[in-house]
């Protein structure tokens, strides 16, 4: 239980600092949520959601995709995370009408993507370096 709550406290403060670094193409709709517990809720249940795509999602996407892996020396993975983070941003708005919002696939989606990634490794060597 403890490393799911790890990873996905990781998971959204990756997103969260992501949000940051480019808030006009990647943003938290906060929906009615006025109070920072709220704010910080809805960032943990859109991680578990990440969490969820990514575990399920994504390797599907990644096994049909090989080709194109293969034609672009694997800078396709790149296109498969910002695809993996629209679907996070449709799935919260439609069903929840808060949480990850991407304003368009191509451009906000692909510099998300990037950032994520970079954030991401960034949050988990200083996360991992706190627990030891």
């Amino acid at each position: 239980m403890i490393p799911f709550l790890w990873r996905t406290a990781t998971t959204g403060v990756t997103l969260w600092l992501t949000t940051l670094l480019i808030p006009g193409s990647l943003k938290f709709d906060w929906g009615t949520a006025t109070a920072t517990w709220q704010k910080v809720g809805i960032v943990a249940i859109v991680a578990v959601i990440f969490g969820v795509v990514n575990a399920f999602i994504k390797p599907f996407v990644q096994v049909l995709s090989i080709p194109f892996y293969i034609l672009t020396l694997g800078l396709f993975g790149i296109i498969i995370n910002a695809f993996m983070l629209w679907i996070v941003s449709w799935f919260t708005q439609k069903v929840t009408h808060w949480g990850l919002v991407v304003n368009n696939f191509w451009w906000s989606a692909i510099w998300a993507a990037i950032i994520v990634a970079i954030v991401g490794m960034v949050v988990s060597a200083v996360a991992d370096a706190v627990a030891k």
